[in-house]
């Protein structure tokens, strides 16, 4: 009975991707924008995208194994309705549930497919927005230390397993509620501090993004949809670290043929044999997620064996892929599979997110690869082994479908350096006599060795006719 429940449920995941781009000028509810996964992507690991603990939004609704935490959301709307007590705001609620009725139409065109409801649609969308923005208070609250509103006994923010297992449903395409219906809520309070729901958003999501620059305004994002577009907008950089070419341009004039050659590119060689090559791998800091770069300088890049010299100026000798910092723990894949999920129904013309996972996925091949870059600190993980972090990688890309990349360049220039002997041979030259600099040392005493040797040999050839004589 329960197999025949789940095809059931697998039959409604066909979703019809939307061909017309998303336009962010347009209004919220133009085209949906909370799906449904894909069956092809469903059917792969069906846990990534279902709720462990909460459901946000009317697809998952009325589950029972949720029913707990569906309690608990009753509990909070009473600590958001105490909240508007000193601000005089006790009837706030009520005219947020007129706004929600009066624009249930435009909320409801939000979602790509909805069930049928036991309960208001409102209703729902009115508890679960609560419940988030009580939830996004408190937790604020707590990592500003401030005691006002915080109850030492609360059931989430007192318990870290709890709260992270809440986040990571909180990012799940399927359990979304439309960013700007939060935003009516937060603005009808006025809250202070902080003065935008985004900052709030952001400082309960932090985790996802560490590494950004500590000076940038997130303030500034396109607009945001809900807080799985939140988290794919986070990660993406600007338009000139990281864009899409317009092929169909080059095919006008012969003499670009070898450039299009050297930018359709659609593979790289993993990260062992790039590293056997003489490409290094450099963990960069205050960098968004996919902001990737290969780094090499024209006339240095050629002499690669001098990389490892402990002088600032050797940096000049390396080429270099440069890779922010890329954190792995049990929550990481299920946010990696939504975001991939979200790209495909939404974003089919700008699949970053898939793009990015396809780079390193075309880097790690084996565990070899993966030890690399978490010996690079490129990839720091949580989990039992580096061959863990390899079949992690290697899996999520199952039944994703893209037509072009963002790296078209940088894997134009990877494979470039990669096909050059010169650079081959500075790269073996590198690895067994410039690994470090005690071997490095080694090599120059024995080169000197050699040289004087010859120079002594030479003297004594010079020398010997006159002894002859």
């Amino acid at each position: 009975m329960a197999y025949s429940c789940d095809c059931e449920e697998l039959q409604h995941r066909i979703v019809d991707i939307p061909s017309q781009k998303f336009d962010a000028s347009q209004c919220p509810a133009s085209v949906p924008c909370i799906y449904k996964v894909p069956k092809s992507l469903f059917t792969v690991k069906r846990d990534a995208y279902t709720p462990l603990l909460i459901s946000i939004g009317p697809l998952h609704h009325g589950r029972k194994q949720l029913k707990p935490m569906q309690d608990l959301k009753h509990q909070y709307r009473d600590s958001f309705r105490s909240r508007l007590v000193p601000l005089q705001k006790e009837h706030l609620l009520e005219d947020y549930e007129a706004i929600l009725k009066s624009e249930e139409k435009t909320i409801r065109s939000c979602y790509q497919q909805l069930p049928e409801l036991k309960e208001s649609f409102v209703d729902i969308i009115l508890l679960d927005s609560v419940f988030i923005m009580e939830l996004f208070l408190r937790e604020h609250e707590n990592n500003c230390r401030c005691k006002n509103h915080i109850n030492k006994e609360d059931y989430i923010t007192t318990r870290p397993c709890l709260s992270k297992s809440i986040q990571r449903d909180l990012l799940l395409l399927e359990n979304q509620i439309p960013m700007y219906v939060l935003e009516k809520l937060y603005k009808l309070v006025h809250f202070k501090n902080p003065t935008n729901f985004l900052d709030l958003a952001r400082s309960y999501f932090g985790y996802w993004y560490p590494r950004s620059e500590p000076t940038e305004d997130f303030n500034n994002l396109p607009q945001i949809l809900h807080f799985t577009d939140l988290i794919r907008c986070s990660y993406i950089p600007e338009p000139k670290h990281l864009s899409y070419s317009n092929h169909n341009n080059q095919n006008t004039n012969n003499n670009n043929n070898k450039k299009k050659k050297h930018q359709d590119c659609c593979f790289i060689r993993t990260a062992s044999k790039l590293n056997a090559a003489g490409v290094s791998f450099e963990k960069v800091q205050h960098r968004r997620l996919l902001d990737i770069r290969f780094e090499t300088r024209p006339f240095y890049g050629w002499l690669l064996c001098f990389g490892c010299l402990p002088f600032p100026c050797a940096k000049y000798f390396k080429a270099r892929i440069q890779f922010p910092e890329l954190r792995v723990d049990h929550r990481t894949e299920c946010v990696l599979r939504n975001l991939i999920a979200f790209e495909q129904c939404h974003y089919p013309e700008e699949p970053y997110i898939c793009n990015y996972v396809s780079l390193v996925d075309s880097l790690i091949h084996t565990k070899d690869d993966a030890e690399l870059l978490v010996e690079k600190e490129a990839i720091v993980h949580e989990l039992g082994s580096d061959k863990e972090v390899a079949t992690l990688v290697n899996s999520l890309c199952r039944h994703v479908v893209t037509n072009k990349t963002c790296y078209h360049k940088l894997m134009g220039e990877l494979n470039e350096h990669y096909n050059s002997n010169w650079k081959w041979t500075m790269g073996t030259l590198r690895r067994v006599y410039f690994r470090d600099l005690w071997r490095c040392s080694s090599t120059f005493v024995g080169i000197a060795v050699f040289i004087f040797a010859i120079f002594n040999f030479y003297r004594v050839i010079r020398g010997f006719p006159l002894l002859v004589t």
